[in-house]
């Protein structure tokens, strides 16, 4: 049974009863009844739109240009934004840190030697309020330029406030509690180290 693209089965006799009569009406009946019997094209899929978050990780290569090194072509190199973005990071947390007056700010750059961050920051509070306002002050800071704080731990006693930023760890401390853990130390001797070895 021939399909009619608009309303489905049709029969040869329907299109030449709904056609009329005459000339006019045998020529159309024909065309309805040809238009029945060839097969339609199955439509196409709809394209999706793919978001360009899912497009960054394809590392396809267009034909004919060069790509950078993390992709294709045009696209930015992912270490570079990586490192913009930890740039623009740590501005945000130095300016927080003097923003509240906290003392003595060291930021250490520990990569390769630990898989938990890539740099630490380490400051001091004059009092607990101090503390717990200078820490509060870089979690809304951070917050407001979009980076969330994985957690923040030590609000309670105060004397030490852990703010965890991915790849950045913020410690703000009292300065006894800094002496009495030496961080500083603990890093700056493996990064000497490292650099012994080397």
């Amino acid at each position: 049974m021939p399909i009619n693209k608009k309303s489905g089965p049709v029969r040869a006799k329907e299109a030449e009863d709904t056609a009329g009569d005459g000339a006019a009406g045998a020529a159309m009946a024909k065309k309805t009844a040809t238009r029945a019997k060839t097969p339609t094209k199955a439509k196409s899929p709809a394209r999706v739109k793919v978001p360009a978050a899912a497009k960054a990780g394809t590392k396809s290569r267009p034909s004919g240009g060069k790509s950078s090194p993390g992709g294709v072509a045009g696209e930015p190199d992912p270490a570079k934004l990586a490192a913009a973005r930890m740039a623009s990071l740590r501005k945000i947390v130095i300016e927080a840190l003097d923003d509240m007056k906290a003392l003595e700010v060291k930021v250490l750059d520990v990569r390769g030697l630990t898989d938990v961050a890539d740099t630490m920051v380490i400051a001091s509070g004059t009092s607990d309020r101090h503390v717990r306002s200078v820490a509060k002050n870089v979690v809304e800071k951070t917050k407001a330029a979009g980076f969330r704080p994985h957690g923040v731990e030590g609000q309670q006693d105060s004397d030490w406030v852990l703010i965890d930023l991915h790849d950045m760890i913020v410690h703000v401390m009292l300065p006894r509690t800094r002496e009495f853990y030496g961080l500083e130390k603990l890093w700056d001797l493996t990064v000497t180290k490292r650099a012994a070895r080397a």
